[in-house]
C-alpha cells in the first residue's frame, strides 16, 4: 500500500540527507518532509500523524519522541534509524515502541524499498484493523439501541418495566397502537432485551400482502406449487425460529389465514404452500396493531381465539401527544442519530422555542413523524440551532373539517387523510397504505373514492 507522507525528523547533529535522498528515490510518489527534532514540531504534526511514516533518528531522546508520537496517533508508522545494525539496536527499537529499524550504510536504498513493502502492508492491516474497530463500535451501539425505548414519562417508564418482566417468558405478545408510535420499537426490545442477540428477529408487515402471498411469506412453499415457484422456500416462520417473529398490522389477516396461524400459534406447526410434511418452528410471535381488535372480533372480522392466544401479554402504546414529556427528549434523540449518520449536521442544536412549538403540535403521525420532521429541519438549518423557522408550519390543533351534513363531513375527513399520507411518503401508494393501517387494495378504493373523483 502506498504511503502518502513520509517525516523524517534529524537530530541537530545529523541532517540525515542519506535518509531522505533514500526515500525520494524509493518512493517518488510520497510527499517526504525533512523536519528537526524539536518539541514544537510534535505539536504541528498533530493532524498528520494518521497513516503516515515517521523516521527517527536512534538517539537517547528517541525513546521520548516515539512515546509521544504513539500519543499522537495509533496508526502512525514508526521507524528508528540506526548507525549500526545488531539484535541490540532492534530490540531497543522495538521496546521504544517502534514498528521496525533501518541500519544506515551501504544499500540504504535497497535496505529502504524493502522496509516500504513492509511498512506499506502493515499500515493496510492498521486500516482494516480501525476499520473493523468502529464496525464493532456501531455495531455494538446498534445492539444497544435496538433494545433501548427513548422516553422518560410514566407511561414509556412503565413499558420498559414490562418489557423486563415479559423478555425471558417465551410466550406471545401483542402490541397495541396508533400508527407510528413505535410498536416495532418495543417488539425489538423485547427481543433484544433477552440476552442473546444472534437469535433471529423476522419482521413481516401483514397489511403488505394479499392472503395468498402472505402464506407463502410466512410458511414458504414447494417448488412448483404455483406459477414462478421455481424452488423450494422457506418461509418467514422457519427463518424466526429459535428467535422471534413480528407480525405487524396482523389486523389485516383474513379470517381463514387466521386459522391457520391460530394453529402455529397454539402447536408451533404449519405446512409450506404445496407441501404435505408437517413442519415446526420455535418463533416467539409477537405482533402489532393500529386497529381495535376487540371491535373487529365483535364484528365477526376477527377470531377471538387467535387474539386470545396472542394476548398472553398486552402492551398498549400511547399516542406521543399524551406523553408530552418525552417530545423532547425524542427530538434530541433523532438529531444525534441523524448527525451520526450524516456527519455534516453534527453539533446541531435545538433552539428552546424549537422545542416549544413541538410541544403545542400533537403529532397525528406520532413518533415518526416527529422523526422526520427533526431530519427536515435538521438539513434546511443553515446555522448550528434549529429554530422554528427550521421546523416550518405545525397546526397547534387538528385541521378543521368544513361543515355540511354528516356525510359530506366525513368525506371531507376522509380525503383530508389520504391527502396527508400521500404527503407524507411522497405520493407512494403501497407507503401512504401502510401509514393509514390499510391494505394496499383498501387504500386503491379509498383512493379512488375519495381523491380520484375529487379531480374528475
Amino acid at each position: 500500500m502506498h504511503i502518502a507522507r513520509i517525516t523524517i525528523l534529524t537530530p541537530p547533529n545529523d541532517p540525515l540527507d542519506d535518509l531522505s535522498s533514500a526515500f525520494r528515490d524509493a518512493a517518488p510518489e510520497s510527499n517526504v518532509q525533512v523536519l528537526r527534532e524539536d518539541p514544537d514540531i510534535l505539536r504541528e504534526l498533530r493532524d498528520q500523524a494518521d497513516d503516515s511514516l515517521f523516521v527517527i533518528h536512534g538517539s537517547r531522546t528517541s525513546s521520548g519522541i516515539v512515546t509521544a508520537m504513539r500519543g499522537l496517533s495509533s496508526t502512525a508508522l514508526i521507524v528508528i534509524a540506526a548507525d549500526q545494525g545488531s539484535v541490540e539496536t532492534a530490540a531497543s527499537a522495538i521496546t521504544m515502541g517502534a514498528n521496525d529499524f533501518l541500519v544506515r550504510g551501504p544499500q540504504l536504498n535497497a535496505r529502504v524499498a524493502t522496509l516500504l513493502g513492509k511498512m506499506g502492508y502493515l499500515l493496510q492491516v492498521l486500516r482494516e484493523a480501525r476499520s473493523l474497530d468502529a464496525e464493532n463500535e456501531r455495531l455494538q451501539e446498534e445492539l444497544h439501541f435496538r433494545g433501548q425505548i427513548i422516553g422518560q414519562s410514566p407511561q414509556i417508564q412503565s413499558i420498559v418495566q414490562r418489557i423486563r418482566l415479559i423478555a425471558p417468558v417465551p410466550r406471545p405478545v401483542l402490541i397495541e397502537g396508533e400508527r407510528g408510535t413505535g410498536k416495532e420499537m418495543v417488539a425489538r426490545a423485547i427481543h433484544f432485551a433477552h440476552g442473546d442477540h444472534a437469535r433471529p428477529m423476522v419482521t413481516v408487515n401483514c397489511a403488505a400482502f394479499s392472503t395468498d402471498l402472505l402464506e407463502s411469506e410466512l410458511f414458504g412453499h414447494e417448488k412448483g406449487a404455483f406459477t414462478g415457484a421455481d424452488e423450494t422456500r422457506d418461509g418467514k416462520f422457519g427463518q424466526a425460529s429459535g428467535g422471534t417473529l413480528f407480525l405487524d398490522e396482523i389486523g389485516h389477516m383474513s379470517l381463514p389465514f387466521q386459522r391457520k396461524i391460530l394453529r402455529v400459534v397454539e402447536y408451533g406447526t404449519y405446512n409450506r404452500v404445496g407441501g404435505r410434511n408437517e413442519l415446526h418452528t420455535t418463533a416467539r410471535i409477537i405482533a402489532a396493531t393500529n386497529v381495535d381488535l376487540r371491535k373487529q372480533i365483535s364484528e365477526g372480522e376477527f377470531l377471538s381465539d387467535l387474539y386470545d392466544r396472542l394476548a398472553f401479554e398486552v402492551i398498549e402504546v400511547p399516542p406521543l401527544r399524551e406523553r408530552e414529556g418525552d417530545i423532547e427528549v425524542l427530538a434530541q434523540h433523532f438529531l444525534d442519530q441523524f448527525a451520526k449518520e450524516i456527519p455534516l449536521f453534527a453539533g446541531k442544536k435545538l433552539a428552546r422555542s424549537a422545542i416549544e412549538v413541538l410541544r403545542k403540535y400533537r403529532f397525528p403521525g406520532n413518533v415518526r413523524e416527529l422523526k422526520n420532521i427533526i431530519e427536515r429541519a435538521a438539513y434546511r438549518d443553515t446555522t448550528d440551532e434549529i429554530t422554528p423557522d427550521d421546523i416550518g408550519m405545525l397546526a397547534a390543533t387538528p385541521p378543521e373539517i368544513p361543515g355540511g351534513s354528516f356525510k359530506e363531513r366525513l368525506d371531507n375527513f376522509c380525503r383530508l387523510m389520504l391527502s396527508e399520507a400521500m404527503s407524507q411518503t411522497q405520493n407512494n401508494q403501497a407507503a401512504a397504505a401502510r401509514e393509514l393501517g390499510l391494505s394496499y387494495h383498501q387504500f386503491r378504493y379509498y383512493y379512488g373514492k375519495y381523491l380520484t373523483e375529487q379531480t374528475d
